[in-house]
This record gives structure tokens, sequence and C-alpha cells, in this order.
């Protein structure tokens, strides 16, 4: 038999490792393609956060690592938006840039309605405060 100590330890490393997508309750992004996050996010009533990063991308991955995992961003994303990461690299990113004008650099952070179409885009990293500023601007 195994004992509760044991059960509760493992049961404790299974739930934080199916957490890695939204660690220290930030931003869970939804995994597949844009055209499904905007599909998704038609359903819900919400508008799409779309992160354009790069792998090699230094400010991506302090957004990543900083911001992206802040629970106050997370907490009003995950409310407000439908968010998806995009290696602009790999799989479909190279299209998606050719269909996205407004990607000028790492990271552009765009925020899209229902039809795909960005209203507001934003170039570089910013502080949580501020992104999460941004944001409330986009969806009051």
């Amino acid at each position: 038999m195994i004992s509760a100590k044991v059960f509760t330890l493992a049961l404790l490393c299974l739930s934080a490792a199916s957490g890695q997508n939204n660690p220290n309750g930030g931003i869970r992004f939804f995994e597949g393609t844009l055209k499904e996050a905007l599909a998704k996010a038609k359903k819900e009533g919400k508008f799409v956060f779309f992160d354009a990063y790069a792998s090699w991308c230094g400010p991506c991955k302090t957004m990543e690592n900083e911001v992206f995992t802040d629970s106050a961003v997370g907490a009003y994303f995950n409310e407000k938006f439908v968010s998806i990461r995009v290696d602009m690299e790999k799989g479909e990113g190279p299209e998606l840039a050719k269909e996205y004008p407004s990607i000028d650099g790492y990271p552009s952070l765009l925020f899209v309605n229902t039809n795909g179409i960005p209203f507001k885009t934003i170039l570089g990293s910013r502080r949580s405060a501020d992104f999460l500023a941004e944001a409330q601007l986009v969806a009051r």
C-alpha cells in the first residue's frame, strides 16, 4: 500500500506538472493555431491576445518569465482574452508574419478581434503593471 504522504506528494507533483502552461497563476495560453484561438474567442465573447515571439529574443523571454507569469496579469487576461503564443520562426509563424505587417520585431504583442484584425500592437517588452494597464484599455 502507498502511504498517505507518498500519495499526497505524487498528487502535488502531478498538479504542478499539469500547470506548466500557467505558472504562478499567470496567463493560460491556448494550445492550437491562431485560427482555432479566434474561433474559441468568438464562442466565448472575448478578444485574442497574440504574442508573436522568437526563441532567441531576450525581451520575449523577459515577458515569458516575468510578465506572463504575474498573477494579476493572468487573472485579467484569462478573463478577457483567449491568449496564444506563436514562435514566428516555426509552424504557422512564418505565414502569420506575412499576414500581420504590424509584427515589426519581437516581441510583438497583438490584440486582435475575432475576425483576426489587430486593433492594437505593442512592440517590445513591458513591465507587468504597464502591460496590464494597456490591456485594460483594450478590453474594458
